[in-house]
């Protein structure tokens, strides 16, 4: 007997797979016509069904912006954008592409597409998660003030952790960061508890101690604040948020990265009144100060700043910036990251090193190559130099084909800025070189290298006289301070009696007996004689500086003994940062 169930089974399969292969053929049909409309109209075609189209991509335009276009971005690789329409004729998706181009620095082009494709891209945005944003963190200076009275010294914070609630934690804790004038807060995850630091005037202080249990809504919450994901703990993530006071705005930048016991989070801040420095505020004094304004006045040439990380380079060009910006000067800074705006001046961002993409390959009949299309300093300069800047600064040279590009402006009609990973401003010149910058080219670009780094100021408060240094210290001081060239301006007349200060902590201070930093510098620059130095294409460190002393040169070591002179700052900050 036959089964009827069987046969109209597999009558419904037959007709399921009969219209699956009508739909495929249709499909077919419908691309072979975008196609060969495509064509007849002089545009370029491609299928998008089997091409690996990436959420990176994809969000670059915005969901309600393709669906009302009917155009999505398919492809992007940092140099090359793709974009994908059903309507690529239509005037607002050249604007879109325009705008594209101008936005990310990068050649678009627009390919005509069929409703599957498009229908295949456009469900990508679904997959994209949704990441709950605030506009900023609601911490105002009632919620500081309310701390203010309590907190005199860090040891008063652990108490009152202990005290509060956890939204209310984090808000102390950043208040806290903000009356101790610290610049990063560590929340950092150990074995049995969570670790919490701040850094002021450039030194790391453990302030409290957290249950281990506390890290997870901890973190969840700075997660939210700064646009996170919640569930990624297995990977490092960047984000920041607003803290809006009366007087100014603060940005919090936030980095997240996993450890062996759990997450650390660092919380950077930065207030908008720090780049507001002075020029004349710095702390070059002298010759120093007289020849660091006249370079940086002429219309062309090169200034680079030296120093390890940290050490206020590139405050130091905020400050020149600051001085130089005026309505008739063009000024493009390019920055990794941006981390102050520059009321009236360009400012735009690298995306990382070349070196972070690693492969080439041909998707769908487009090759795609990763490696080298990043916005980095080097592309980003020759794109600014397009856009007829009289002055430029540029975060950081990192590799010939930037100090190249840098060196040529410079050469050309540019004011160009710049900052390089020397321990001294002798050593900048040497390393040029080693990059493979070309002697002739470099010493008549250069105009000037600011070495530098800075040191903690004593509290005014509590300040008094160091009756504690030996003699052999003050005999290699009263030395340092006599080879200061009569040529620099700034020689102390009387060595016989030199009075130096330290400071003991107070509740000014906040316990820590400094307040605020200052830089100590040395300036080189372009005499003659250096010139030659760096034409002979043969030079040492030692010798450039010693033939720059000779000029005038005041070393770091040396401004540095003189503001301790002042009692600006103590003998053994100024030992502890330059280690000569």
């Amino acid at each position: 007997m036959t089964n009827t169930g069987n046969i109209i089974i597999g009558r419904d399969q037959a007709s399921d797979k009969l219209a699956e292969k009508l739909s495929s053929i249709e499909l077919k049909e419908k691309e072979k016509e975008t196609e060969e409309q495509a064509a007849k109209l002089g545009m370029s075609y491609i299928n998008l069904d089997k091409f690996p189209i990436s959420q990176d991509a994809i969000k670059i335009i915005p969901r309600e912006q393709a669906e009302s276009l009917q155009t999505v971005c398919f492809l992007y690789t940092g140099e090359e954008m793709r974009l994908a329409s059903l309507n690529p004729s239509n005037p607002q998706v050249s604007n879109v592409a325009k705008e594209l181009s101008e936005k990310h620095h990068a050649r678009v082009k627009v390919y005509f597409i069929s409703p599957n494709s498009f229908e295949i891209a456009f469900k990508i945005y679904e997959k994209i998660p949704t990441i709950l944003q605030f506009e900023g963190v609601n911490i105002t200076e009632d919620d500081i003030k309310k701390y203010e009275d309590k907190l005199k010294t860090f040891q008063d914070l652990q108490g009152m952790l202990n005290e509060i609630s956890l939204t209310e934690m984090i808000n102390l804790i950043i208040s806290a960061g903000l009356k101790f004038s610290a610049s990063d807060i560590h929340i950092e995850t150990e074995a049995d508890n969570v670790k919490t630091r701040f850094r002021v005037d450039g030194m790391l202080h453990e302030i409290a101690t957290l249950p281990k249990e506390s890290i997870e809504k901890i973190g969840s919450r700075i997660k939210l604040l700064s646009g996170l994901k919640l569930n990624l703990g297995n990977k490092p993530q960047d984000g920041r948020f607003t803290i809006t006071l009366s007087a100014e705005k603060v940005e919090v930048r936030v980095s997240i990265i996993p450890t062996a016991y759990g997450e650390s989070i660092v919380m950077r801040l930065l207030k908008a009144s720090a780049v507001g420095l002075e020029f004349e505020s710095l702390g070059v004094k002298g010759k120093s100060f007289n020849d660091l304004k006249e370079q940086m006045t002429k219309p062309n040439g090169m200034i680079i700043t030296t120093g390890p990380t940290g050490s206020g380079k590139t405050t130091t060009l905020y400050a020149i910036l600051n001085k130089l910006n005026s309505p008739d000067r063009k000024i493009i800074t390019l920055e990794d990251p941006i981390e102050y705006k520059l009321p009236g001046i360009v400012q735009s961002q690298v995306e990382g090193s070349d070196t972070e993409d690693a492969e080439d390959e041909t998707v769908g009949g487009i090759r795609t190559v990763k490696r080298g299309n990043r916005y980095t300093f080097a592309r980003g300069l020759r794109a600014i130099l397009r856009q007829d800047p009289d002055m430029v600064m540029v975060g950081e040279i990192r590799d010939l084909e930037t100090a190249e590009t840098a060196i040529n402006a410079a050469l050309t009609g540019h004011l160009m800025l710049s900052t390089l990973h020397t321990n001294s401003s002798a050593g900048a010149i040497p390393r040029l070189l080693a990059m493979g910058v070309q002697s002739f080219l470099l010493a008549p670009a250069l105009n000037a290298i600011v070495g530098q780094r800075l040191v903690r100021k004593l509290c005014d408060s509590c300040k008094s006289e160091d009756k504690s240094i030996d003699n052999k210290t003050m005999t290699t001081i009263m030395n340092t301070l006599n080879e200061i060239a009569p040529e620099s301006g700034y020689k102390p007349s009387d060595l016989t009696n030199l009075k130096f200060y330290t400071s003991q902590g107070c509740e000014k201070c906040h316990g820590l007996g400094y307040k605020g930093r200052i830089g100590i510098y040395e300036i080189l620059t372009m005499s003659p004689k250096v010139e030659q130095m760096i034409l002979s294409g043969s030079i040492s460190e030692y010798e450039l500086e010693k033939q720059a002393v000779k000029d005038g040169m005041i070393t770091m070591l040396q401004d540095g003994l003189l503001k301790a002179l002042d009692g600006v700052t103590s003998i053994e900050e100024i030992f502890r940062e330059v280690k000569d």
